[in-house]
C-alpha cells in the first residue's frame, strides 16, 4: 500500500492534485480512497488530502494515513510541510514548495513568516528532503494555478530514481493522462508546459 499526503492551504488546489493521483492509481486497475481534512476556513485554512493506493492489489479499508506511515508527503507550502511532518515515514519522501502562503491562522500572529528558517528545519528532520522553488517554475510557464501541479510532478520525477517516495507507482506520463481527464480542457496545455517545466527544473 502506498499513503501519500498532499498539504496546502485553501486555494491552492490539494484535492486537485489527489484527484489526479487518484485517476492515475485507478488506471493501473488498483483500489484506491483520498479524504480531504479541512481546517478553519476553506479558502486560507490548512487543507490535507490523503490518498492511499492498493499498489500490491490489496483492498484499502480507510481512506486516512495514520500519522508516520506516509510514503511522501506533498507540501505546497513550507509552514504546511511542518504541519504535516509527523505523518511521514521514518523512510519516506517529504516535497516542498519554497514560497511561504501564510494562512487564516498564520496572519493572525504578529510573529514573523519566512520560508527559510522553515526549510532549513525541515532539512534537519526528514531524512528524504526535496525543496522546489515552485514559484520560479510558475514565472515560467506564466501561471500560479498549476502550482499543484508542478509540486505533484516534482514528487514523481524525485521518486524515479529512488527507492522511497512514489518510486514504482505512478510515472509522469501516468499522471499526464490522468491530469487531462481531471481539468477543464483549457487549462490542459498550461498544466502539459507546467509538467515539462518541472522535469526540466528536477534535471539541472
Amino acid at each position: 500500500m502506498l499513503n501519500i499526503l498532499i498539504a496546502g492551504i485553501g486555494g491552492q488546489g490539494s484535492v486537485l492534485a489527489a484527484k489526479i493521483l487518484a485517476a492515475a492509481a485507478q488506471a493501473r486497475g488498483w483500489k484506491v480512497r483520498t479524504a480531504e481534512t479541512i481546517g478553519m476556513a476553506q479558502r486560507g485554512g490548512d487543507v490535507t488530502s490523503h490518498v492511499r493506493m492498493g499498489n500490491l492489489g490489496e483492498n484499502i479499508h480507510s481512506p486516512l494515513i495514520p500519522k508516520g506511515t506516509a510514503d511522501c508527503v506533498i507540501a505546497l507550502e513550507p509552514g504546511e510541510a511542518i504541519r504535516a511532518l509527523p505523518y511521514l515515514s521514518p523512510t519516506g519522501l517529504l516535497i516542498s514548495a519554497t514560497t511561504a502562503i501564510p494562512s487564516v491562522a498564520t496572519n493572525l500572529s504578529r510573529d514573523p513568516y519566512e520560508a527559510e528558517p522553515m526549510l532549513n528545519w525541515l532539512a534537519s528532520k526528514a531524512p528524504n528532503f526535496v525543496e522546489v522553488d515552485e514559484n520560479a517554475i510558475c514565472q515560467k510557464v506564466g501561471s500560479r494555478k498549476v502550482a499543484n501541479v508542478v509540486m505533484l510532478t516534482a514528487a514523481i520525477a524525485a521518486s524515479q530514481e529512488a527507492s522511497y517516495g512514489i518510486a514504482g507507482a505512478i510515472s509522469i506520463d501516468e499522471m499526464t493522462q490522468a491530469m487531462e481527464k481531471c481539468v477543464k480542457p483549457r487549462f490542459v496545455e498550461l498544466n502539459r508546459s507546467a509538467i515539462q517545466a518541472t522535469v526540466d527544473y528536477l534535471e539541472q
